[in-house]
């Protein structure tokens, strides 16, 4: 785990990064720190938070990443209590994979556009008109949607899923129609797409990335594959139009393994603006700019210091799975975590 916060971060408005609106009043903030290390350690919780959270909740997290991560994580925690700062579907998930332990979510408002596209209901009629298809559904579907899948995926292992699936198999993907899309210019695989969409990476679209490239020459293009411009920028590379170095279509944690890799000292990122946070801390003397100031998730910051202190000291908030569904859906999801 990680040290315990005692500070604030300092903000960074020249990024335009959202801050916690209890980092307003810097008394109280410190005071909500205290509480919830208290408290923590008096539940034995462990605090996970999705990279696209406030930078306030990444701090105080014992771990922070992308779903696939937090999955993995939250596996194999001893913690009594899980205190799931990011969306519904992932402190499902968390549940799903610890039936016996406390899964809590400090807000329920907490939801998600894309996991919102689909219902296990349509994915069944989907399924009734491919018999023998094999469905690919996103780490971003309701317990009840992973419930009637074969796999789930994440942004970073959906490549490897989909080449492990037979050629001679067709081959449902939901419900991001911009991954699966990418998934197929990349993979060579014709795949059936659900017409979903994320709308936080559905509106970083082209013309931004063309604002930002010109603007900033020296920069590298870190893209989301959720993004409606993913499939644009490949077009691009392909033609020459833009230098195939200065363009990585990769997940959020493939993003952070990048900036360490890279010989680049500025960074363009499309993708949820809240990574920038990691970002800094992994590379401090690099330059990062949002491809969109819009590239806000207000599900995501629907997470605060307020709640998760509440939601810790009254137990509230609690996730609940059926156990036929989550029965049906960890199979997919034990699929997602073993294949990297």
């Amino acid at each position: 785990m990680v040290a315990h916060v005692t500070s604030p971060s300092a903000p960074d408005a020249s990024l335009q990064i959202p801050r916690d609106p209890s980092a307003k009043d810097p008394a109280r903030q410190a005071e909500l720190i205290a509480s919830i290390n208290r408290l923590r350690e008096e539940t034995n919780a462990v605090i996970l938070a999705h990279n696209y959270q406030y930078p306030e909740i990444q701090d105080i997290a014992d771990y922070v990443g992308d779903s696939l991560g937090l999955s993995q994580y939250a596996a194999t925690t001893d913690a009594d209590v899980i205190a799931f700062c990011g969306v519904h579907f992932m402190a499902e998930t968390a549940k799903i994979l610890n039936p016996s332990k406390t899964v809590l979510l400090p807000d329920l408002a907490a939801g998600c556009s894309l996991a919102d596209t689909i219902t296990a209901a349509q994915l069944r009629d989907w399924k009734a008109q491919f018999p023998g298809a094999v469905v690919v559904s996103y780490v971003n579907t309701t317990a009840d949607v992973k419930a009637e899948s074969d796999y789930c995926c994440t942004s970073g292992n959906a490549q490897a899923i989909i080449e492990a699936i037979p050629e001679d198999r067709t081959i449902l993907f939901c419900p991001d129609m911009f991954l699966g899309t990418y998934l197929e210019s990349v993979t060579g695989r014709k795949m059936q797409v659900w017409l979903g969409e994320c709308h936080v990476h559905a509106g970083i679209r082209p013309a931004d990335v063309n604002e930002r490239l010109a603007a900033n020459p020296k920069a590298e293009l870190l893209v989301h594959p959720e993004c409606g411009c993913a499939s644009s920028c490949m077009y691009r590379v392909s033609t020459g139009e833009i230098p195939a170095e200065r363009v990585q279509v990769l997940g959020t944690e493939a993003m952070l393994r990048r900036i360490e890799s890279s010989e680049a000292d500025e960074f363009i990122v499309a993708t949820e603006s809240g990574i920038i946070h990691r970002m800094q801390q992994s590379a401090p003397e690099a330059v990062f700019r949002t491809v969109s100031e819009r590239a806000i998730c207000r599900y995501m910051k629907e997470i605060t210091l307020e709640n998760l202190e509440a939601a810790l000291r009254l137990r509230q908030h609690v996730i609940e799975v059926d156990a036929d569904v989550a029965r049906r859906a960890e199979l997919a999801i034990r699929r997602m975590i073993e294949i990297v």
